[in-house]
């Protein structure tokens, strides 16, 4: 277990012992500023202890980890991994007091100082207490053994030369001050000394002491380590391999090259463990050449992550296409496998053919999933096994395939692939980056020769979210004797069939398809051009889209072996879990159902009337109305469905329909059953990938183009007010570029915290879901009052139940100004709110 001990400086540096500041840390740095507050200090408490002999000053911690090749005997050996600032120039203090003494009071001093402090005067090879950093090693000799070179123009002659001088100059007819002042250096100087015991996980200890400031990553920590074990062989490791590997690999990239390396061998370890486990790998090596080998081979796979993470550096096309593609999905579980077949091909067991064609499998595997709708389930889990359970028998291209083939993975197959095209709400699965994605993929298999630029294309809904009467009659036509116009579009809407990429967003909005059929024919985009060939569009056209397009998936993206077998079943378990968070005071539909799992109304009812689903009392006809066949599952209960939702929050009117704003459509449902995740913003508003710009200009140019100048204007006065009164904006990284109104950002000691994103397709998205975990909104008090006031906004009525979810407000509120003022009057007392301290927080006297 760690310990942390107050201590001195006597203590720490009396008896055989020898403190490394680690080759890689910054060079020592204090200049005259830090010099002269540490001599005024040190100077009062000289003072102090005149009157006080046992005064003391604390200056700060040290962070140390004991070499694992500690004996029983001999010299104890440190890593200082924090607070070698404050230890160096102590150490350099000490020196300038002994020279002081030795030649104005008596020689004797600078051999009592040397070896009571300074040095280790039995050892020949750690004769030094403290090793700095090998840039400062010969500056500091110097000053240890009082050679000419001390007093140099280099940070620590600069500090020896600072303390020489002050002492020089302190009261020079009072020998005893001199004294006085070694007696509080060397006895009077409080630290804590914080160390940690072999076996500890070091980086969750130094994690959770805030009070040293410490901003370790594990890969600081396992480097500390590696150097460590390193002794005589560090500088020349460290100059050859580390450091070439720290030029090409940022921190969090170093971390992540170790967990890779990790999961290579157990793909259940955790990130937050891959420092103790390579410790305890690393341990069961002896000798100082197995560790060098063991950074030796880091440096190798090093040079891999950084073509995984840069593809442009990639030189075989075929590869470097594939990896960027793995690249633009965005999950980094994927690492691990295209490390080990870069590796694989670097040692000559697979070929640049193979390793692309095995990334093909890897990319198809996502593209099908997301497109039946099981995009995120045990992706995490199967793709960090990929490389310890595929065959060893087989190219690897082909294991690969196989292994993804193989258990319940959900690597679709064709017929899979077809049926799913047609009926899973493709544009409510997965994240918004990955819907684009494979739209744009689709649209670049056409293999035009004057390709569009897609970077600034959108999603487009053809048979629109809101229908006007046009739409209703077009769509008319096609509906059967027993079907349910608003069934039939929720069912339709979200699919594959009816989404499109374009630039053309904001002027086809929900016009009618003879306005939208006239731009789409203009479009370079052949997704687009297709639907423009259709002179309607209504099921008939959809459904026909959906075919040829589930055509072009299969022939792209090739599906698994037949070891898969058929695993096209209708996910009841997503209904399920999507009924289980249905919350009290709300309802649902048949058609909502059936539009979230990808099947027709009649057999939802079928389902819920034969087999126990939670609050299947709540899943209503589309008008509000209880199903006539309704029968609760338990034999013995008889009550009326809908007492039972009155009780629970639920509006009937006097035809007994259920309140509208109650209900939970598709796209809610989704949220509940944690398919369409919460996007969030980026940490920094960044350059645009292969663009100049930001995400703040992307925005302005879709909310320029997507809306009328009155709602562009009013949303630009709303952000302006919002970052007036103390807020900041920060953005999203998906084809439709958010605008997230920050409250707080990270940094804040209470995490990050908005109320709304703004979408430039027309819609203010209230993160209710968001606030649920975030103080002090995680009180449900200060989201009510949140829902009430913006319901006396014109136009908005956010259902109670929906506290748990991220209903939408039009943009169009804005452009009524006393709205606009009302809703700014809503958005400071949200701001103040999360301002404010929580009652944990609050200090008293």
């Amino acid at each position: 277990m760690v310990t942390a001990m107050e201590t001195t400086l006597q203590v720490l540096l009396e008896g055989a012992k020898q403190y490394h500041v680690p080759l890689y840390q910054r060079t020592y740095s204090w200049n005259k500023i830090q010099l002269a507050r540490l001599w005024a200090d040190v100077r009062k408490l000289a003072e102090d202890r005149v009157d006080s002999p046992r005064a003391t000053h604390f200056i700060g911690s040290l962070v140390l980890a004991p070499s694992p090749t500690n004996g029983p005997a001999g010299t104890a050996e440190f890593l200082v991994v924090d607070g070698q600032q404050r230890l160096t120039t102590l150490s350099i203090l000490l020196c300038a007091i002994r020279d002081h003494r030795a030649t104005h009071e008596d020689p004797k001093h600078r051999v009592r100082i040397d070896h009571q402090y300074l040095t280790n005067p039995f050892e020949e090879q750690r004769w030094q207490k403290l090793v700095p950093t090998q840039h400062d090693r010969d500056a500091y000799v110097a000053c240890l053994k009082s050679t000419v070179k001390a007093g140099g123009t280099d940070a620590v002659s600069v500090a020896y030369k600072f303390f020489a001088d002050a002492l020089a100059t302190d009261d020079p007819d009072n020998p005893l001050d001199i004294t006085r002042i070694e007696s509080a250096v060397i006895t009077g100087l409080g630290l804590v000394a914080v160390t940690a015991q072999p076996g500890d996980n070091v980086y969750r200890i130094f994690e959770s002491l805030n009070n040293t400031g410490l901003k370790l990553t594990q890969a600081d920590l396992l480097r500390n380590y590696l150097f460590m074990r390193l002794p005589k062989q560090g500088p020349t490791v460290y100059e050859f391999l580390w450091r070439p590997l720290q030029e090409q690999l940022a921190s969090t990239e170093l971390e992540l090259l170790f967990w890779l390396d990790l999961v290579h061998r157990d793909p259940r370890v955790k990130q937050t463990d891959i420092y103790s486990a390579q410790q305890l790998r690393l341990e069961k090596l002896r000798e100082e050449a197995e560790i060098e080998a063991e950074v030796r081979r880091f440096a190798r796979l090093g040079a891999l992550l950084r073509v995984i993470l840069h593809p442009d550096e990639e030189k075989d096309p075929g590869v470097r296409q594939r990896l960027e593609r793995l690249s633009a999905w965005g999950t980094t579980t994927v690492y691990p496998l295209a490390l080990h077949l870069l590796d694989r091909r670097e040692h000559g067991t697979a070929t640049s053919a193979q390793v692309a064609s095995a990334m093909l499998y890897v990319e198809s595997f996502f593209v099908r999933r997301l497109l039946i709708g099981r995009s995120t389930m045990n992706i995490n889990r199967i793709l960090l096994s990929v490389v310890t359970e595929m065959s060893k028998d087989l190219p690897v291209d082909e294991a690969v395939r196989a292994y993804l083939s193989t258990g319940r993975k959900h690597y679709a197959t064709d017929a899979a692939v077809r049926a799913a095209v047609r009926s899973i709400p493709f544009y409510l699965h997965g994240r918004a980056p990955q819907r684009s994605l494979v739209l744009r993929w689709l649209e670049e298999s056409y293999g035009s020769k004057e390709p569009v630029l897609l970077e600034k294309a959108t999603i487009e809904h053809v048979l629109p979210q809101t229908l006007t009467d046009e739409w209703r009659q077009m769509l008319a036509a096609d509906l059967g004797p027993d079907e349910n116009l608003d069934e039939m579009h929720e069912a339709l809407l979200h699919t594959l069939g009816n989404l499109t990429l374009t630039g053309y967003n904001p002027e086809l909005g929900n016009k009618p398809f003879a306005a939208k059929r006239a731009k789409l024919e203009k479009s370079g985009i052949r997704l687009s051009r297709q639907i423009a060939d259709q002179r309607q569009w209504g099921r008939p056209e959809i459904l026909a889209r959906a075919d040829a397009m589930a055509d072009r998936v299969i022939k792209e993206w090739p599906g698994p072996t037949e070891q898969a077998g058929n695993q096209s079943e209708v996910p009841w378990d997503l209904m399920t879990k999507a009924l289980a968070e249905l919350p009290a005071g709300s309802w649902t539909t048949y058609g909502d159902l059936a539009a979230l799992i990808g099947t027709a109304p009649m057999p939802v009812g079928t389902r819920l009337a034969n087999h126990p689903a939670p609050n299947a009392h709540r899943v209503l006809q589309a008008e509000g109305t209880v199903a006539p066949g309704f029968r609760w599952l338990e034999p013995d209960r008889a009550d009326d469905p809908r007492e039972v939702l009155r009780v629970e929050g639920v509006t009937f009117d006097q035809q007994g329909r259920a309140d509208q704003a109650q209900r939970i459509r598709t796209e809610e449902l989704a949220q509940l059953a944690g398919i369409t995740p919460e996007e969030l913003p980026e940490r920094v508003p960044r350059q645009r990938p292969s663009q100049g710009g930001t995400y703040a200009e992307r925005f302005i140019e879709q909310l320029t183009a997507r809306q009328s100048p009155a709602v562009a204007t009013a949303t630009f006065v709303l952000l302006e007010a919002w970052t007036t009164m103390g807020g900041t904006l920060s953005y999203g990284t998906g084809g439709e570029t958010s605008c997230f109104l920050m409250a707080r950002r990270r940094e804040h000691e209470l995490g990050s915290v908005w109320p709304a994103v703004i979408y430039p397709g027309g819609k203010v998205e209230v993160v209710f879901q968001h606030l649920s975990v975030r103080t002090p909104f995680n009180d449900v008090t200060l989201r009510e009052e949140l829902r009430q006031r913006l319901n006396q906004l014109p136009g908005v009525n956010i259902a109670a139940a929906k506290l748990a979810l991220r209903p939408g407000v039009p943009l169009e509120v804005l452009a009524d100004a006393d709205a606009r003022e009302a809703l700014l009057d809503h958005l400071r007392w949200f701001y103040d709110q999360a301002q404010l301290p929580t009652s944990d927080e609050l200090v008293t006297d």
